[in-house]
């Protein structure tokens, strides 16, 4: 402090004016700006027209001709893309079919779209570039419309107006052996397919086309296995889900058939279940010991697959089951399993149940194991069908058998 400034009197003192410098300048300017800049934003979002926000977008080319043509294809095919409305009295239906993505065909390409305002993603399958039918593999499935019947939940089968069934059109020829006509047959079926799609190509590419294949109807690629097996020369079977003894702790799966709803509702279940995928000769039960047991119950189900022109198989693992007693009055197709060849899933085990099975057709004419698609089991059943014939037996499809069946 300067001397002046120590003899100045009391309360006459005043600072000087300081000029206002850049460095006090610099802050009022950042927070003038600060200021300004949400106010800008506000007006550019409200006249812009940007509904993803910014988001990054990407534009592809379609061409809407093949997408019709598409479309076309699956509606003749008959592949449902959504899943139908939930009966009443359960909560467990699966939820609907997603499109199928690059992965699954190449025919198709993927394209993610985001939401720009919950930031939520969606991938959307379009026909690739040059490809007139996104349908893939899928599309070898049978496309008819005469054996079609277009319902809420989908295309389930019909009888066609000039009274083929679907059972006749979707059975594979079978040829006499040469030289024995009369030779014994046995069918072959392996079931618990068409959930796992390594499991079932590896059941495809493994057994003769003479073994018929049950598919259940949940795997997301059903259709396209379902369409596999047929072009490798299998009858494939719709595998229903039904009531087995101590439900709902042993539960089969959504949609199953029960004898606690009404036939409108079994029915509506059944009609979700056949619009899963297209091509299958008849229906097979999957578990249902409790529910194949009570004609009550059966009896409408059956009466509705001899409707829709498809016979029916019981695997034989319920000695209670009606289900050859109302085949036989309802003019139904009808096939009862003898043997269950893995019950006992061991080498040993399958092979001594495959010589049972042919004892009996030797006794009978004709005889029918059903399997599981236990690794075990497909290996060994395919090396038995690969010398069946050199024995004199003759490996056939389950509607030559199913024919021979039907008053049993």
């Amino acid at each position: 402090m300067a001397a002046d400034d120590l003899s100045t009197p009391l309360g006459q003192y005043r600072p000087k004016k300081r000029r206002l410098g850049l460095p006090i300048a610099l802050p009022y300017a950042a927070a003038g700006l600060l200021a300004v800049f949400p106010a800008v934003f506000v007006v550019w979002a409200m006249v812009g027209d940007d509904q993803l926000g910014g988001e990054p977008k990407v534009a592809v080319s379609i061409d809407l001709h093949a997408g019709s043509a598409a479309n076309k294809a699956d509606a003749t095919a008959g592949l449902p893309a959504v899943a139908g409305p939930q009966t009443p009295g359960r909560d467990d239906a699966p939820a609907a079919k997603s499109p199928m993505t690059s992965q699954g065909s190449a025919a198709t390409k993927t394209v993610t779209i985001i939401d720009g305002k919950t930031g939520a993603r969606q991938e959307v399958a379009i026909p690739a570039s040059g490809s007139g039918n996104a349908a893939g593999p899928a599309d070898s499935a049978p496309r008819d419309q005469k054996f079609v019947e277009m319902t809420t939940h989908g295309a389930i089968p019909k009888i066609a107006d000039d009274g083929v069934r679907p059972a006749d059109a979707f059975a594979r020829p079978v040829k006499p052996l040469p030289g024995k006509p009369d030779a014994p047959r046995i069918a072959l079926i392996v079931g618990g397919l068409g959930v796992s799609a390594n499991v079932t190509s590896e059941a495809i590419a493994k057994l003769p086309g003479a073994v018929t294949l049950a598919l259940m109807p949940y795997g997301t690629n059903v259709e396209r296995l379902a369409a596999q097996a047929r072009e490798a020369g299998h009858e494939i079977l719709l595998q229903v889900p039904m009531e087995p003894f101590g439900y709902p702790d042993n539960d089969p799966g959504p949609q199953t058939l029960l004898t606690s709803l009404t036939p409108e509702q079994n029915l509506e279940r059944l009609h979700w279940l056949m619009s899963r995928f297209q091509g299958y000769v008849g229906v097979a039960d999957a578990s249902g010991a409790r529910f194949t047991a009570s004609e009550q119950s059966f009896a409408p189900v059956l009466r509705e697959t001899a409707k829709r022109g498809l016979i029916y198989v019981d695997d034989g693992s319920n000695p209670r089951s009606v289900a050859g007693r109302i085949a036989g009055a309802n003019n139904l197709p009808f096939a009862k399993a003898d043997l269950v060849l893995d019950s006992v899933p061991t080498p040993g085990e399958i092979d001594h149940a495959l010589g049972r099975l042919e004892m009996a057709a030797r006794e009978r004419g004709l005889a029918v194991g059903v399997s599981s698609a236990l690794p075990v089991s497909i290996e060994h059943i395919a090396k038995w069908a690969k010398a069946a014939e050199s024995r004199g037996l003759q490996l056939v499809p389950i509607t030559a058998v199913a024919s021979k069946a039907k008053q049993s």
